[in-house]
């Protein structure tokens, strides 16, 4: 059963003014949120932005020389605690932050899990990056190319990071960018 329409206050934006109450009819569901609302609340959720990942690595200083060789991710933040450090990571070209967090004492791989997919990365020149991942020792998955409708959609590879994070390089191209 729907709870029946009636009169409550909410918030709109009046043109120069902010948010201004008002009362106006609105239907509410049965938990009594009024679903417009809800809706609009939504969408302005949708204006975040990203800032980084996290992922808790065994060697810092081996996972910080990966990411540093591999992706050009220099170390913009470091905060030593009581028993973990917290690194941030980022290149210049993007605000995007590579966090990695490392825990006092640990010594066994931490488990994945079946949740986790991988992160990515767009580049300009694909092969050469292949190329420079296998001299460096990351053994670099093969190239893939998936196509959609005869066209090409994404050219990519996967590399693992030293605590077995999985890691898409991507071709720019369409909507990786």
């Amino acid at each position: 059963m729907t709870a029946p329409a009636r009169p409550c206050f909410k918030l709109a934006s009046i043109p120069n003014m902010g948010w201004t109450p008002f009362r106006s009819p609105v239907s509410l569901n049965a938990n009594g949120v009024d679903e417009k609302s809800k809706l609009e609340l939504i969408r302005g959720a949708m204006m975040a932005k990203a800032v980084h990942m996290m992922v808790r690595v065994l060697d810092l200083e081996k996972s910080i020389a990966f990411y540093k060789n591999a992706f050009g991710l220099d170390v913009a933040d470091r905060f030593d605690f009581d028993g973990f450090t917290l690194v941030y990571l980022r290149n210049p070209e993007i605000d995007f932050e590579v966090e990695l967090t490392w825990n006092e004492g640990r010594t066994e791989p931490y488990a994945h899990g079946e949740a986790y997919g991988h992160v990515a990365f767009a580049v300009d020149d694909l092969e050469a990056e292949h190329a420079r991942f296998k001299e460096l020792g990351y053994e670099p998955r093969d190239i893939k190319e998936f196509m959609r409708d005869g066209a090409l959609l994404a050219k990519f590879f996967f590399v693992q990071d030293p605590d077995g994070y999985q890691i898409e390089m991507l071709q720019r191209h369409g909507r990786y960018r």
